[in-house]
């Protein structure tokens, strides 16, 4: 199906939609929430901390289009369910679905527990099915919609005593490939971003340490730490009519943290320092 313009003064064409967003609680995907209220876009909030997401509907009330806190364990089937007739209910069939809901369990391959490794899994993935399949029927039925889901650059680049957590990253950036290829013949797009460093409440003991932030900086080409607003602007522009023939992608924003590999490898007469 061909895109369709927007006006000139609302040129991602979100305001009215109804846009749903787990993880929204806190970090990249209250970033984004507040991303999509600014513009204008009726948006659900969906995340097991039902406090924190009641908490920053408030906040946004004074922006246009309207907000809906709900409580949802995305890994479970029958809330998911029930969060996308709550929505419909509210705001609307949903028109966008950010999954960016997502849990991190320590440890080695050699030691971690299934319970661990199930447990990541059973979010990080099977959730976002679960959230794909519920959220997208409005969209398959309307034959129009965008789903993008928040991977890592963890899913190329393994990150060590995580436990389950690159394998899922990896499977979520095939996920929405498959859903690409399987849903795009019905008008729904499916892409993922995958964020690098991001400055959250959840990295901010990190930042916290001396030295540590001039550290990961030199690690990007950008030498910057990403803030959730960095992750916000590419999931807006995958929501929304101007990245109409963009599906099936993984958009790493990262700050160029992938080139600087043989940048960090000792080769004498070759540095710019």
């Amino acid at each position: 199906m061909a895109a369709q313009t927007t006006p000139a003064g609302d040129w991602l064409g979100l305001a009215g939609t109804v846009q749903v967003v787990t993880g929204a609680a806190s970090g990249i995907g209250a970033g984004i929430t507040r991303a999509l209220a600014a513009a204008g876009a009726d948006v659900a909030l969906l995340d097991r901390n039902l406090a924190d997401c009641e908490a920053l509907a408030r906040e946004l009330e004074d922006l246009s289009g309207q907000r809906i806190a709900l409580a949802c364990d995305i890994a479970d089937e029958a809330q998911v369910r029930q969060a996308a007739a709550a929505v419909e209910e509210a705001l609307g069939p949903c028109q966008g679905l950010v999954n960016g809901a997502g849990i991190l369990r320590p440890g080695g391959l050699a030691e971690v527990s299934l319970d661990d490794w199930n447990a990541v899994l059973s979010v990080n993935l099977t959730g976002y099915l679960l959230c794909a399949r519920a959220f997208g029927q409005p969209m398959r039925d309307r034959e129009r919609g965008s789903i993008v889901h928040i991977a890592s650059i963890s899913a190329s680049q393994p990150q060590t005593w995580s436990g389950a957590y690159s394998a899922s990253k990896a499977a979520v950036a095939i996920l929405s490939r498959q859903l690409a290829a399987e849903w795009g013949p019905q008008g729904v797009r499916s892409n993922c971003v995958s964020p690098g460093m991001i400055r959250t409440e959840l990295s901010a003991a990190f930042y916290a340490q001396p030295g540590v932030t001039v550290a990961r900086e030199a690690f990007t080409a950008s030498r910057r730490i990403g803030e959730p607003e960095d992750i916000a602007n590419a999931v807006l522009f995958l929501l929304s009519e101007r990245a109409g023939y963009v599906n099936g992608a993984e958009l790493g924003v990262d700050g160029g943290l992938p080139c600087m590999l043989m940048d960090k490898v000792p080769r004498p007469g070759f540095s710019a320092d």
